[in-house]
């Protein structure tokens, strides 16, 4: 169905919460849709989801005061309570781009603010392991049906998510992602959230579209700077250009919301981690020049931090922080 298409469904659908007796064939058509959606209520429950429809008790109030609000969503796990912020951006996002989204979702969460994101590879899914590791909770919006997670292969941060915050979407089961249901996903996002963070996006990008629809919303829109010579920065850059508001850090985003900045860290990171700077790589041989440290110790250091999840060890050999909390 084009986007069209799905909000006349959506105009149809709340004339027909308003007057069930509404004539017609198009109103006849979503009567029966929003039967057979209410006969899918058994199914879902098994899986762990459940419908929640527009009006009804934990609706959130953001959502439904947006100019096209879903009839309803279908929910697993539960809606967090409190501020929320959308972290959004490319697909084809940068180890850069990856890693500040990260960043970002992790001071969110440990101030307590919930992430929102579309859980797309790149960016989405950065800000929903960010927030993961962080020990605070997110949601994950979905641009297809409860039975179809995209991309396939997130389906065990699904879960992760599903158990700490929300999995949510408006489409039934068995629907798939298609092109258009990614825009329409989107105006969910900026509903959802109370400030958008636009992290890397090229002019054409969907992240530039929920930054529109959170203007148009009234939300706050912020963005990350990015180099002059990326087209991933083209869409933020663009952003700050016509004033949105820079983010550095999350203390930015929290300042936005009202909120006091992150309580420091109490200054106990490992010698060798402190070595590695922030949206930078090192090889194993720099850290062993710079630490002056036998290789073969240098190794045994980083395993012990990768174990504990500080670092990643990335495809070229290379390491670069995770910004998570140590194990307990």
């Amino acid at each position: 169905m084009h986007p069209e298409g799905g909000r006349r469904t959506r105009e149809l659908g709340r004339a027909l919460l308003a007057d069930p007796d509404l004539p017609g064939p198009e109103a006849e058509a979503v009567r029966a849709a929003l039967g057979r959606a209410s006969a899918l209520a058994d199914d879902l429950g098994r899986s762990g989801w459940h419908f929640l429809a527009a009006g009804e008790a934990g609706f959130p109030e953001r959502l439904a005061a947006v100019a096209d609000p879903p009839l309803g969503v279908l929910l697993r796990g539960r809606i967090p309570e409190g501020h929320t912020v959308a972290l959004v951006g490319a697909r084809r996002a940068t180890a850069y781009g990856r890693e500040v989204a990260e960043y970002l979702g992790c001071g969110l969460a440990r101030a307590g603010v919930t992430v929102v994101s579309g859980m797309a590879r790149g960016v989405d899914a950065a800000a929903h392991r960010g927030a993961l590791a962080g020990g605070g909770t997110t949601l994950a919006v979905w641009g297809s049906g409860p039975d179809r997670p995209y991309p396939p292969e997130h389906r065990a941060l699904a879960d992760e998510i599903a158990a700490r915050g929300c999995l949510l979407t408006e489409y039934p089961p068995g629907c798939p992602p298609l092109p258009h249901h990614f825009p329409e996903r989107n105006r969910i996002i900026a509903g959802l959230a109370e400030a958008v963070v636009v992290v890397e996006a090229d002019e054409r990008s969907g992240a530039l579209i929920t930054a529109r629809l959170a203007l148009e919303e009234g939300r706050e829109v912020m963005a990350v700077p990015g180099s002059v010579f990326s087209r991933l920065s083209a869409g933020p850059n663009g952003l700050l250009r016509a004033g949105a508001a820079p983010v550095l850090t999350a203390d930015d985003v929290l300042a936005a919301l009202g909120l006091p900045p992150q309580a420091k860290g109490r200054g106990d990171e490992p010698p060798l981690l402190a070595l590695i700077p922030p949206g930078e790589a090192a090889t194993v041989d720099r850290l062993a020049a710079t630490s002056r440290q036998p290789i073969a110790q240098v190794l045994e250091e980083l395993l012990a931090l990768e174990l504990d999840g500080r670092v990643v060890r990335q495809a070229d050999g290379s390491y670069r922080r995770t910004h998570r909390a140590p194990s307990t």
